[in-house]
């Protein structure tokens, strides 16, 4: 089911008002839906259904960046097969820790082995975007913030995984920059909105160029 979301439209003298091409998100993460509201957008949300877990497998030895931008397509391709004329917003992002790759944590257990793997070391996530219309790729952003965790002890996970409750299994390692996670980290470099699942800035340019975003 495609769920809308409506923007500010009062804020038109910076979103412009574009009824001409519908806007879709093929994504399921609420993070990234908050990115784009926040921003005044008018869009839609239909996730994809698309075999993540085999495409992850036959493009691992290419790299994270690579798999993320393949797999970003994907899902937007599979959406606007669904949606001719829409501009669909495909976007997916791995988290790469010294070549391996870490899925959300299936459990409280699950997450905790993954901040121990994660603590005192730096990390990437790979982050990509695109917009594809009817059959064709319009436009691709990858890029990969790094992060570093600090050396925390066993009982400060213990303890976060408490107060972070269920919030610490909807992400790649067990944490949410936007809130309690941000206790984790020493030193990020790279931009905080792709660290939160979205290349916000540069979308937006490229959506200028389609006239949805005023200029």
């Amino acid at each position: 089911m495609i769920r809308v979301v409506k923007g500010n439209r009062r804020r038109s003298e910076i979103i412009a008002e574009n009824s001409a091409e519908l806007l879709i998100l093929a994504s399921a993460s609420t993070a990234r839906a908050a990115l784009l509201q926040g921003a005044g957008l008018a869009f839609e949300t239909q996730p994809s259904d698309v075999d993540e877990n085999e495409l992850k497998a036959r493009m691992k030895a290419e790299g994270a960046e690579a798999t993320t931008s393949a797999l970003a397509e994907l899902k937007a391709r599979h959406v606007a097969k669904q949606a001719p004329g829409a501009l669909v917003i495909g976007a997916d992002q791995l988290l790469d820790c010294h070549g391996e790759w870490l899925d959300k944590a299936r459990d409280r257990a699950d997450a905790g082995d993954q901040l121990r793997l994660l603590r005192g070391r730096d990390h990437r996530l790979a982050t990509s975007v695109c917009v594809v219309q009817d059959e064709a790729c319009l436009w691709r952003f990858t890029a990969a913030p790094r992060l570093k965790m600090r050396d925390f002890s066993d009982r400060f996970i213990e303890s976060y995984l408490e107060r972070a409750g269920d919030a610490a299994l909807g992400c790649v390692g067990a944490y949410r920059l936007e809130g309690l996670g941000a206790q984790l980290f020493a030193d990020i470099e790279g931009d905080y909105f792709t660290i939160l699942g979205l290349p916000l800035l540069p979308l937006l340019e490229f959506l200028r160029t389609r006239g949805i975003v005023a200029s």
